[in-house]
């Protein structure tokens, strides 16, 4: 079975409110088997326009990595950033190649 990844580009409007969504979102990712391959760090744009950070969430499942944003944990989690951080976010199945 596939695995499930959440890709995220993100604009930080206000680092220090931003830290509660943080620390909000890890119960629900842990819940799911979230783990972080990216979570912000240096980057190069080579093609195209992205946002300043990126974070890439593993999941075991792609069932797994929707069934995680649906939750009602990380909606509500996902409040706390409403405001303070604009993103987009797309969630993928992986390639099983």
């Amino acid at each position: 079975m596939a695995k499930g990844y959440w890709i995220a580009h993100g604009t930080d409007n206000d680092a220090e409110a931003y830290k509660a969504y943080q620390a909000a979102n890890a119960e629900p990712l842990a819940a799911f088997g979230g783990k972080f391959l990216v979570r912000g760090g240096s980057q190069t744009i080579a093609e195209g326009d992205a946002r300043p950070r990126t974070v890439i969430i593993e999941f075991e499942t792609y069932q797994a990595a929707l069934d995680c944003y649906h939750s009602e944990q990380y909606q509500a989690a996902k409040a706390l950033r409403e405001g303070i951080a604009s993103s987009d976010l797309v969630i993928v199945e992986g390639y099983e190649g």
